[in-house]
């Protein structure tokens, strides 16, 4: 149980009778949580539940730290504690503006990607700015290195992209790459994945772990990835630290446009050059943005993926402000029926 010890921080100022734990799993209500001793299978209380019920992102999840209590015989879940960071995506649905928390209290959030196929540069901005919006440290993976045709290239590739953040080449198979991955957690730290399915999460999970804690399974013949992974787990290593698999992402909304200024440094710095401070780096004269562009600093893909992420990331913000609205005038209708006097005429 030596590896449990770390699984949860030190904690003094607990209720008595209650413990800490954090969650590694969670299904139907109920919540596998490490506590110090080992695992146990815990009840979400009907507070948790209904917290969960008002605000999708106060629903437990991997990650969680989380007071436990002891009820008839079964250990609860009693309250969520606030959490350090958080992997938020938002709504992709048609309809909904809710948000998912796919991790939570991560220290380092690997953006995994398979070299083959070919990076999706793409792809890799729109989860980079999922991980600097979770406040956790960003790395990309990229997974299946062997298969690679021109590694270097591709290394060179995706740093041009995930400008200042670490770019680490792995391949499960064979064992290169993974001691630095692992290097990036210690005891009690949590590394996080994320990435489309058939990316070689579950896989760089089990080459990290020395055994095999999570399914994987081949490519499918159109070179798509498979489901393995169904829901998100928390795995503990020998040494004590944690580690999240989450399920493969077709999809990746985001919350709010900040994170972009960090994934897109690059544009943000040569826009200081634009004649026009509101300048939208289209036919405006004396555009730094288009300057770059037309002497090949700055490769015409990325202005239009930044352009891209910056219309969601905005239609995003206003669905997610329109929801709070919404929820602020029932809250309000709430209080005044309560308030309101018998017999009194209704407005």
């Amino acid at each position: 149980m030596s590896a449990y010890l770390h699984a949860v921080p030190d904690h003094d100022d607990l209720p008595v009778g209650t413990r800490l734990g954090r969650v590694a799993r969670v299904d139907r209500g109920a919540c596998d949580v490490l506590t110090a001793e080992g695992p146990v299978r815990a009840q979400t209380s009907a507070a948790v539940r209904a917290e969960a019920a008002a605000d999708t992102e106060r629903q437990p999840c991997s990650g969680d730290l989380v007071v436990l209590t002891e009820a008839g015989g079964h250990t609860q879940v009693a309250e969520l504690l606030p959490r350090r960071t958080s992997v938020v995506r938002a709504a992709v649905a048609p309809g909904t503006s809710q948000r998912q928390v796919l991790a939570a209290n991560v220290d380092v959030l690997a953006v995994c990607e398979p070299c083959l196929p070919d990076p999706d540069l793409g792809r890799v901005e729109r989860l980079l700015a999922l991980a600097w919006e979770s406040g956790a440290e960003p790395v990309v993976v990229l997974t299946k290195a062997d298969l690679a045709v021109d590694l270097d290239l591709l290394v060179a590739d995706v740093a041009t992209t995930a400008l200042g953040i670490p770019v680490v080449a792995v391949s499960a198979t064979q064992g290169t790459g993974v001691d630095e991955v692992r290097s990036l957690v210690g005891p009690g730290r949590v590394l996080a994945m994320v990435g489309a399915s058939g990316a070689g999460k579950s896989t760089l999970v089990n080459a990290l772990a020395g055994t095999e804690v999570m399914p994987t399974a081949e490519l499918r013949a159109d070179g798509k990835g498979r489901h393995t992974t169904a829901h998100r787990e928390l795995v503990v290593l020998a040494d004590g630290a944690l580690l999240v698999d989450t399920p493969g992402l077709r999809s990746v909304g985001l919350a709010t446009p900040d994170s972009l200024q960090q994934v897109f440094a690059d544009i943000e710095a040569l826009a200081a050059d634009c004649r026009f401070n509101d300048c939208a780096h289209g036919a405006e004269p004396d555009c730094g943005v288009q300057a770059a562009i037309a002497d090949g600093r700055l490769p015409q893909r990325r202005l239009d993926s930044w352009r891209k992420l910056q219309r969601e990331a905005a239609y995003q913000a206003r669905r997610t402000d329109a929801r709070l609205r919404a929820a602020e005038r029932d809250r309000w209708k709430a209080i005044q029926r309560q308030n309101r006097i018998p017999g009194r005429n209704r407005p």
